[in-house]
């Protein structure tokens, strides 16, 4: 390593300060608070995909107080299409917390941080390192691979000993000035010039010093997750849409695959919809559709879905079978701000209109 870890962070503050991202919403008014928020949306998703997501959030809920008042179907409502729903899902739990037990101000030491739901030592040190320029090392993918490449670490950054040296090496290089900037500047230069694929290392000034740089590893540096074969589930989607062309959804259980979520009934893909459909609701159909399959990624798992659509009758009976249930018939989000799994709103998209309706 030609480089010291003080040549380290003043290399990076310098292209930093010509080539570092300045103008992003979060860094406009940069409060702990909003900060707060674009690293929980940032968290595995990119920053082109989290600017209007966060630019809805923050004007709906401005402050910690604001979303601690709000219902979680509002707040999953404006979190949908970004995914990974549980990041939602702590935020709001965080903010209740708070507001109840730190009367609505928001920590200013590591630990106090990391006792909120959703935020480890990371996020953490970024918070912290963004908005009030403390010093804390972070480690997101981001930074694990500039470091990984650098220091010519060969293992997957996700193994438990690989995790603790680089902790080890991310606070050397943590300057003690110009926090917020070294901290962003890290964060920028593996999400712009030290990508994963087809790394830009002519641009990147830290590459007189990269061990993968100056021995072409760069390609094999860092490795790859161990790859294990994703197993492929079914489901099938009940559509149930009624007279008035109003679609019967049904909250998710508050963990799991889109946990807390609205969506169709589930059943399984060798059960009969009619049959389900009249068991669980109390609802006739007079027909079934089965549409298109498709398929959605999870991390550990792929489902195919298979929906049917299923034209019913609701009256006065089925209601009553429906009140003890986590049920309600959705005609749009002109008349429900209701969180959706990103399936189930395109779907509803491409229903066609009801026969007579």
């Amino acid at each position: 390593m030609t480089q010291s870890c003080d040549a380290f962070a003043a290399a990076l503050l310098v292209w930093f300060d010509q080539n570092g991202r300045k103008h992003l919403p979060w860094q406009k008014m940069r409060t702990p608070y909003r900060v707060w928020v674009s690293e929980i949306m940032l968290q595995q998703t990119q920053v082109g995909t989290v600017i209007p997501y966060f630019e809805r959030f923050v004007a709906r809920f401005p402050d910690v107080e604001a979303l601690a008042a709000a219902e979680q179907d509002e707040v999953l409502h404006l979190w949908s299409g970004l995914g990974y729903y549980s990041r939602a899902r702590n935020l709001h739990a965080a903010a209740r917390r708070v507001v109840t037990e730190h009367r609505g101000k928001l920590p200013t030491d590591i630990d106090a941080w990391q006792s909120l739901p959703g935020i480890g030592r990371s996020t953490a040190g970024a918070i912290l390192a963004l908005s009030r320029g403390k010093r804390h090392p972070i480690l997101d993918g981001n930074v694990k691979r500039v470091l990984c490449r650098y220091h010519g670490i060969e293992t997957w950054a996700g193994e438990s000993e690989t995790g603790k040296a680089l902790w080890v090496l991310a606070e050397s290089h943590t300057p003690k000035r110009r926090l917020a900037a070294y901290t962003q500047a890290i964060m920028d230069l593996g999400a712009t010039v030290c990508v994963r694929q087809q790394p830009r290392c002519r641009a990147c000034p830290l590459r007189r010093g990269c061990s993968a740089f100056l021995n072409r590893a760069t390609d094999a540096i860092p490795a790859p997750r161990p790859k294990k074969p994703r197993p492929l589930r079914r489901t099938r989607f009940l559509i149930l849409r009624d007279q008035d062309q109003a679609v019967l959804l049904e909250r998710r259980p508050p963990s799991g695959v889109w946990g807390g979520l609205w969506g169709f009934p589930e059943c399984p893909v060798e059960a009969d919809p009619a049959r389900t459909c009249a068991e669980r609701f109390g609802l006739k159909p007079s027909g079934a559709s089965y549409l298109k399959p498709r398929q959605h990624g999870f991390t550990h798992f792929r489902l195919q879905i298979e929906p049917v659509l299923l034209d019913v009758n609701a009256d006065a009976n089925a209601d009553r079978i429906m009140e003890a249930r986590s049920v309600l018939w959705y005609k749009g989000a002109s008349s429900n701000r209701l969180g959706l799994a990103a399936p189930v709103g395109r779907i509803l998209g491409e229903l066609p209109p009801r026969a007579g309706g």
